[in-house]
Parts: structure tokens; sequence; C-alpha cells
């Protein structure tokens, strides 16, 4: 390996370099998602989120090469917190401190306030080694206790695990619901592999919005204006402030979104007598939908459960998408439709003694995860066979 370099902002190393070395469909891990988020102030120092990109170059290439092909590139942050990451650790930070042990600043590889599966480098086997050899450089450069893998790919968690390395990589899972098309030719078609009751219910949700005299536009691309955003982001601030916190982004953030990523944005809106009553702003890939933001009125029997999660599915269908992510946690999602998937972490700690502590802790927390999927899979709302 020729060259690990570490970039404090994204833009340091450009949105060609970028794109060119990280290529794939995930609208996340692209520069236009990723520089919102620093352009815009929603990392940095003082919110505990520090770009630290590492950028590794073998021999055969250099900076002012025009082949990327053997660069390996992936987002890192240096933080010293763990807010915004949705991979829980504050009990090992607990832990950690109780025995004199500093876990802060660590190392953190995932999308900010963002917790979606995908891929998070691009490293292939033959590099792998090196691209970890990189990550052990920035932790004894930072002085950070740890690094903490979010949400990563199969592919990604996998070819870490196969590497052969004195890093001793601990796996952590999780459950998220996310609904999958079996090709349904519209909503009620997907309704009809509910069992009766639970289609009832649904159709019954869905018609107390009518009752109530709530219509739902759906915008994408060009279709969605500035005036709309600020709409929407009016909507989204309350989501935070009901819980008695600023939310994590800003205007700006989702401005910059729609100047630089428009193709990527679906936004649903909910109007009532000609007043917008709630907005929801999902993200979408060549063949996934994604779940992110929304906030509305609170008056409004079922508005969330529209916005939200049926009117992401009809569009699903309508496109022909193959998955949709609602967003982390609510069991309530079950009876809609949505299904219990396993998500993974990976996680190295330095300190010896802390890393083996967590890993007896794992081993008990993965025996319950897969229990609570088996029994969640047991509420989900489809006809048996």
């Amino acid at each position: 390996m020729g060259d690990t370099r570490i970039y404090s902002a994204i833009e340091e190393l450009g949105e060609q370099r970028w794109q060119q070395t990280l290529t794939n469909d995930d609208p996340f891990l692209a520069y236009p998602y990723l520089a919102a988020l620093e352009a815009n102030d929603c990392l940095g120092q003082e919110n505990g989120w520090q770009p630290r990109h590492l950028h590794l170059t073998t021999d055969e290439s250099s900076y002012e090469s025009s082949n990327e092909s053997s660069d390996i590139l992936m987002p890192v942050y240096l933080k010293d917190h763990s807010y915004g990451e949705f991979v829980f650790d504050w009990s090992w930070a607990r832990a950690a401190h109780s025995v004199g042990i500093p876990y802060y600043p660590k190392l953190v590889t995932a999308i900010p306030f963002t917790p979606v599966t995908g891929p998070r480098f691009n490293a292939d086997m033959k590099s792998t080694d090196a691209l970890l050899n990189g990550v052990r450089h920035l932790a004894e450069e930072t002085g950070a206790s740890s690094w903490h893998l979010l949400f990563p790919d199969t592919q990604s968690c996998e070819q870490l695990l196969a590497a052969e390395t004195e890093m001793q990589l601990l796996e952590r899972r999780n459950c998220h619901f996310i609904w999958k098309n079996r090709g349904y030719g519209d909503f009620d078609d997907f309704l009809e592999s509910f069992s009766s009751r639970k289609r009832k219910n649904i159709r019954k949700e869905r018609k107390k919005l009518q009752e109530q005299e709530v219509e739902f536009q759906r915008l994408s691309g060009s279709q969605i204006t500035a005036k709309h955003v600020q709409e929407f982001y009016d909507f989204y601030q309350i989501t935070y402030h009901r819980r008695g916190q600023p939310p994590y982004l800003n205007l700006g953030f989702f401005q910059q979104l729609l100047n630089t990523m428009p193709e990527r944005l679906l936004l649903v809106r909910a109007s009532r007598h000609d007043h917008i009553v709630g907005a929801a702003l999902f993200i979408e890939s060549n063949d996934s939908l994604y779940g992110r933001w929304w906030g509305g009125v609170s008056d409004i029997d079922c508005l969330h459960f529209e916005a939200c999660y049926y009117q992401g599915i009809e569009y699903a269908i309508e496109k022909g998408l193959k998955s949709f992510d609602p967003g982390i946690q609510g069991e309530h999602k079950l009876l809609r439709g949505f299904e219990p998937e396993q998500t993974r972490s990976l996680h190295w700690i330095r300190e010896p003694s802390l890393s083996h502590a967590v890993e007896r802790w794992l081993k008990q927390e993965r025996r319950e995860i897969d229990l609570y999927q088996q029994q969640a899979r047991q509420h989900l709302p489809f006809k048996q066979n």
C-alpha cells in the first residue's frame, strides 16, 4: 500500500474523486448527501462529528493519476459522544468509565443520523487488511478508543470478518422493519396478502383520513420546490420539539439536497381544506425507498401511518421498487406488513479487557435478538399458508 491520507472535510477530496472511487447506487454514501451534512454544519467539532475520511492508495496509483481503480475510500468520523448513531453503546461507555478506561473519542464509520444498511467502503478482499491497518493508524493518531462500523451491508460485513487481522472485530445485531415487494400490482393487491381482520384494520385507518378530509400529494424531482422544502422543514422541527430536543438536521441541509440530488427525493404532502397539515420526505435508490423524516399536526388520527407508511408502499409498488425501509424502531410497523430483518454492526475496541467484556455481552444480546425476531414474525398480518 502506497499512501494513507486523512481528510477533515469531504470537499478536500472533491466530488469527482469521491464518486469515481465509491461507485455504487447508494444515495447516502454519495458525495451530495455527505457533503450537504458537512457544508451546512450538521457535522463538525461543535456537534461532535468530526470528519476524518480515510483514503488509501496503492503504489501504482498517485493522487495526480486519473486511474482511481486502486484507491480505497471510507468515510470516518471522530466522535466524543454517541448521539445520532442508532446503535447504542452508552452502556459500554459507562462501563469503561467505571474502570478508568477513556471511551471517547471514538471512530465511527456510518452515515450520520441515517440508520440505513448499505456499503461503507470499496476495498476488495485483497485490500481489506490495508483498510484495517488504516483504521488502526487513524485510531493511534487521534487517540480513539475504538472503531465502530454501523449498518454495513452483508458483503462488507462478511469481508471484514473473514480478514486475517489481529484486530478483534465484534459483531452486533439489531432488528429493523422492512417492507418487501412480492410483485404486488397495487396497494389492494398488497392488502390481499393480509388476513381478513388485519386487512380491514388498514382500510379503516385509511378511511379515517378521508373522513377527516385529508388529501395527499406525492412530488418527486423537479416537482419539489424550495417552498415545499420549507413547509416540510417546519413540520420536521415539530417532531423534535415535541421530544424537547433540537433537530439533528437544519433547513440548509434539505435545501442543498434539493439542489444537488433532486432525482433522489420523494415528498409526500398532506393537506386539509387547502392548508398543509404534514409532510414526509423520502430518499430513493434504483431499487429501494427509504423513509427518513416527517412531521405533522397532532390532532389528525392516523396521519403518521398514511404519510410515512402507506404512501411509501403505494409509491414503491407503482415504481416496482423491491423494498421500503421506513426508519428504525416501532413495532406497530409489523401490523402494517413491515418484516423484522436483522441489521449488523462491527466494533473494534483497543483495550483488550473492555473488548472481552463487550464480546461476552454481545453473545447474549445476539441470542436475544434472534428470539425477538422469531417472536416479531408471529405478529405479521399475512395469511398463514
